[in-house]
């Protein structure tokens, strides 16, 4: 007894296996979390470390280096790249794929623990880490501003009450506050002052940290009582500093006001943000790799109502840039998406068949198939996303299929005059073979997906897991709930009811169809080598148009948010870029296009010369797509003198750790710096003579102005005056030194010490510093120190431990990647570098490059799995090949369907193409299906039997193939959010069939009879040679 018969049989049995299906499915979904992508993202770690006014060559040698050298003993990395500029080093360690992060941040920690001591002495506070891709866009930001508290006060408020409570939200990696404005008491010295009193500036910065120290000082034990000891409080402000004495001459005591301006300031006033042109405090939310973009966001903003009832009326928390947004809009989209497709699906079936009860059966299988694999989407730890829904989108047009052909076959039996119970038994036991070798050959299609490593390979191996949870499922349905509802709910007819006018036409229409099928079909046979021939073009046109089409990788989203960089030149002041940054943010404020803005100069440890901009866009139906917006204010921009933009869309998919200004990476490496950055920029002004490559720039700034301080070693040492004691000198009056720290119940602020902002303009000032010489006088540095204007790069980069600089570039409108990596590598051929230079690409041209590499090589292995499992079911070598006859014509479909759209072959385009393999070869198993039997049952010739396999197939042929058209059309002609991910799969899909649906109908009869021709001449060429053989001779009885 088969499963169908058994389900039939027992009616009760089945509805309840169903309805457990589906009730388990239902409770399954509620539970789904929402995400844009299944989470791919690579375990990352960011490890910053500060020494303010260290240059950026003396962060790179004394603190990069030492760190990246301890780490690259951890197990399991796979790239390691540092920034260094001006008093910051961040190292961003990116790890293989399968690494643990909690297990690899142990690591890390230990490594910066062991090489604490061989870091500058000076660093008063040791790097820290976090598990964050600082390449990674945030994920929310919140902008605080106020027109009556001070910025200030508004920073108080984020770094006591916001920060720490969302920073401990699971999932949070770190919230950064860009435009900081934390309060701190700056000393401003004047250098005339102290020479005239006879004090050094070093001698002052140390008065100034005894004066204000907040030691224990112990507690008093008595025999009764114990008494804890408390001496005079810290200073609290600016205004308790001026008062403090610092020193005494001529019996006079020398206060700190005398010699210095005190101000209440703020740590670091040259950097700002600022939140639709009002100045303001921004948070940005950053989550940990693989953290769930939608789950973060719900949690920051159920504090919101707290926060804001503990602000003052006059402040406010705005929320910004919530890439939540886009991921729920594309999820809804993509949902009403599928719903439409269900509709669809259902009305094309109920065309074909005109009958409500009938059109019942087969539907029925859509909901249960797919309810049920969102169960196995729950036991998978899968999410709601772009790629799941996509995948259960297609299914959509897959899973009828089986129900359809099994309908199909009983119907036909019950036309005939069986009782429905018997035809639904008979039927269901003849067509079962044929549906389990669908289904069967169907998942082999993903099983190279399946097997595909890296970051495209985890992309898709939930794709491949639902399309094969829903077919599976539906191949479940098929052989179960389908037969029983054919046995209980078809009637006992031998003729059809009588059709209305629109019946009478469907089924006219579908008779001449038919009919003229039949004598084309008849045609075909009797000229079959002109259909070989056509069978050889379409090989060759589709390996043609493959080499002709442009590649790409991941189409580029719209998720309606562009992130803008600004660079200016090295040397220009905070104060200029401030002013050109705010002039570029009202052009783009301006924009019809743009809904909200925030803007920042000088955040993450950047320096002045660097601004930020997130841009927020209007919804889709208000405005023209993110890459007319970008090309619109690019030349709007433009006008600006001595102000560089760079643009690009923010993407769900972001691959890498290096933050760059535009979206692509290509990365220069070699041993020797000073050659390294001759090559890198020649190789920059290369890429910047192609013409498909815009926003080309680089991360090496070389004219960075320094002014380089030579102290004479023979005459410092006669005058007993050490280097170290210069260089603490001059870190004393140039660095914004840390001297002191005030604590409070809710914070820590800084207290600093720098030469008055006037003495710091031009290198005349260092004659003003004066060190105390051993003899106890002071000695002005120009009495033995010389200074010199030199340039140096505004940032040292490494990757791998090596020096490195990466030069970013977009790729121009109307042009791919594909395009982009050939011509890069092409100029990188004729420029000839030298051996001690190594070239790359990084992120996600790196991948791309990969990927390309396989893409073939995924198809074959599609092809080649299908080949043996089908030579498995069948019992053939031959008729494996003659159902895989359809492929090169739907390929033929795909790649010409997606270059009149002028889409790329896109990894998701290559993914369509592998469901194409999968739903073209089900057409041709129908029909090699039924005349391999009829052969082998009924005694038909070849002829006879594919000819009448290909007419009685026709109807569920046409059906299962329109259903998988309208399944796949609104997916094709998609416009709504995250639609760009979804067109180039739906339009290979949709053109591949509709070619192949015309053209598999006469390859592979004819392909077919090829076959049997060429199984029978080796046949008999086999018997012939064993009839030609020399009989064995018998032993002779007794010859022993």
């Amino acid at each position: 007894m088969t499963l169908s018969e058994l389900c039939i049989r027992r009616p009760v049995m089945t509805i309840l296996l169903t309805a457990a299906l589906v009730l388990g499915g239902l409770a399954a979904y509620r539970q789904l979390p929402v995400a844009a992508l299944p989470r791919v993202d690579f375990p990352v770690i960011n490890v910053s470390a500060t020494l303010p006014g260290a240059s950026p060559e003396t962060m790179a040698a004394s603190v990069a280096s030492p760190l990246e050298r301890e780490f690259s003993t951890i197990a399991g990395i796979d790239t390691i790249t540092s920034t260094s500029s001006l008093g910051n080093t961040s190292i961003t360690i990116q790890f293989v794929l399968e690494r643990d992060i909690d297990a690899a941040a142990q690591d890390v920690q230990a490594a910066i623990a062991r090489t604490q001591r061989r870091l500058p002495a000076e660093m008063t506070t040791a790097p820290s880490y976090r598990k964050v891709n600082p390449a990674d866009q945030p994920v929310l930001m919140l902008a605080l501003s106020s027109p009556t508290l001070t910025l200030s006060a508004l920073n108080d408020f984020a770094e006591t009450a916001v920060q720490p409570k969302v920073a401990t939200l699971p999932g949070v990696a770190q919230v950064q506050i860009y435009g900081a404005q934390k309060y701190a008491v700056r000393v401003q010295v004047d250098p005339n002052a102290l020479a005239v009193r006879g004090i050094g500036i070093d001698e002052l910065q140390r008065s100034l940290a005894a004066a204000n120290a907040n030691t224990p000082v112990g507690t008093l034990s008595g025999a009764r009582q114990q008494l804890v000891l408390a001496a005079n409080p810290q200073l609290p402000d600016a205004d308790a500093f001026r008062g403090l004495i610092v020193a005494y001459r001529n019996g006079a005591p020398v206060r700190l006001g005398d010699v210095a301006t005190v101000l209440d300031s703020v740590e670091n006033a040259r950097t700002a943000s600022w939140h639709n042109g009002t100045r303001a405090i921004v948070m940005a939310v950053q989550r940990q790799p693989d953290a769930n973009t939608v789950d973060v966001v719900d949690r920051v903003r159920n504090l919101l109502p707290t926060f804001r009832a503990q602000l003052p009326p006059s402040a406010k928390v705005d929320v910004v840039n919530d890439r939540s947004t886009s991921i729920r809009e594309a999820v809804e989209d993509v949902q009403f998406t599928l719903g439409l497709i269900i509709a669809l699906v259902v009305l094309v079936i109920f065309l074909f068949l005109r009958r409500l009860t009938a059109t019942m059966i087969p539907a029925l299988t859509v909901p249960v198939s797919l309810i049920a694999t969102a169960g196995g989407m729950h036991l998978m730890g899968f999410s709601i996303d772009n790629i799941s829904l996509m995948a259960l989108t297609l299914a959509v047009g897959l899973v009828v299929d089986d129900a359809i052909v099994m309908m199909e076959n009983i119907v036909r039996y019950v036309e005939e005059g069986m009782p429905p119970f018997e035809a639904a038994i008979k039927g269901s036991r003849e067509i079962g073979f044929t549906i389990i070798s669908i289904t069967v050959s169907l998942v082999a299609v993903f099983i190279p997906i399946l097997l595909m490593g890296g970051v495209v390979g985890r992309v898709f191996h939930s794709f491949a897991l639902v399309v094969t949870m829903s077919i599976s499922a539906s191949a479940f349905v098929a052989l179960t709930l389908t037969p029983m509802m054919c046995a209980r709910l078809l009637t006992h007819e031998t003729h059809k009811p009588k059709e209305g006018w629109f019946g009478r036409i469907l089924e006219g229409g579908f008779s001449a169809m038919h009919r003229g099928y039949a004598s084309t079909l008849r045609l075909a046979l009797r000229h079959r080598p002109v259909m070989g021939l056509v069978m050889i073009a379409t090989v060759v046109g589709s390996a043609l148009l493959f080499q002709a089409i442009p590649k790409g990788f991941f189409p580029t989203e719209d998720i309606g948010q562009i992130t803008v960089s600004t660079e200016a030149a090295p040397d220009i002041s905070f104060p200029a870029m401030a002013e050109r940054q705010q002039e570029a943010a009202r052009i783009v404020a301006a924009h019809p296009a743009v809904a909200d803005m925030t803007s920042a100069v000088a955040i993450g440890g950047n320096s002045v010369n660097t601004g930020r901009m997130f841009v927020v866009l209007k919804p889709r139906s208000e405005r023209p797509p993110a890459g007319e917006v970008i090309q619109q204010l690019r030349r709007q921009l433009s006008g600006i003198p001595g102000f560089a933009v760079y643009m690009q869309p923010i993407q769900n998919l972001r691959i890498g750790g290096r933050s760059s200004k535009s979206q692509y990476q290509y990365t220069i490496q070699g041993l020797n710096p000073e050659e390294l950055y001759v090559w890198s920029g020649r190789l920059e002004r290369a890429l910047n003579d192609i013409s498909i490559l815009q926003d080309v720039t680089s991360d090496l700034q070389l004219n960075s102005p320094q002014a380089y301080v030579h102290v004479d070693r023979e005459k410092a040492a006669t005058l007993g005056i050490g280097v170290d004691q210069v260089r603490s000198t001059l870190y004393s009056a140039f660095g914004q030194r840390q001297v002191s720290t005030i604590y409070t119940p809710t914070n820590d602020y800084q207290v600093l010490i720098e030469l008055a902002p006037k003495y710091q303009q031009d290198d005349n000032a260092l004659s003003r510093i004066y060190v105390r010489s051993g003899s106890g006088k002071l000695v002005p540095l120009d009495a033995f120190a010389s200074v010199q204007r030199t340039a140096g790069p505004l940032t040292v980069n490494h990757q791998g431990q090596l020096p490195a600089v990466t030069v970013s570039f977009n790729v121009a409108p109307g042009h791919s990647l594909g395009e982009a990596v050939d011509m890069i590598r092409q100029a990188e051929v004729e420029m000839a570098l030298p051996p001690g230079i190594t070239t790359g690409f990084a992120g996600t041209a790196q991948v791309f490059e990969d990927a390309q590499k396989s893409q073939g090589l995924l198809l074959l292995a599609a092809v080649l799995v299908i080949y043996i499992v089908l030579g498995v079911l069948y019992e053939s070598f031959i008729h494996p090949l003659t159902i895989l006859s359809g492929l090169p014509s739907a390929a033929i479909g795909a790649l010409a369907t997606l270059m009149v759209f002028g889409q790329e072959l896109s990894v998701i385009a290559i993914i369509g193409i592998l469901m194409l393999i999968g739903i073209v070869k089900k057409n041709a198993i129908m029909m090699i299906d039924f005349a391999i039997d009829a052969q082998r049952n009924q005694g038909m010739s070849p002829r006879e039997a594919i000819e009448q396999a290909c007419l009685l197939r026709f109807r569920p042929i046409m059906m299962t193939t329109v259903t998988a058209i309208v399944g796949t059309l609104p997916i094709a002609v998609a416009h709504g959010a995250a639609a760009e991910l979804r067109q180039p799969l739906g339009l290979a899909v949709v053109g591949g069939l509709c070619v192949s649906q015309i053209l598999t109908l006469y390859i592979t009869p004819v392909l077919y009879l090829y076959m049997e021709d060429a199984g029978n001449a080796v046949s008999r060429l086999w018997k012939r040679r064993s009839a030609a053989a020399p009989e064995a001779p018998h032993p002779v009885p007794g010859a022993e």
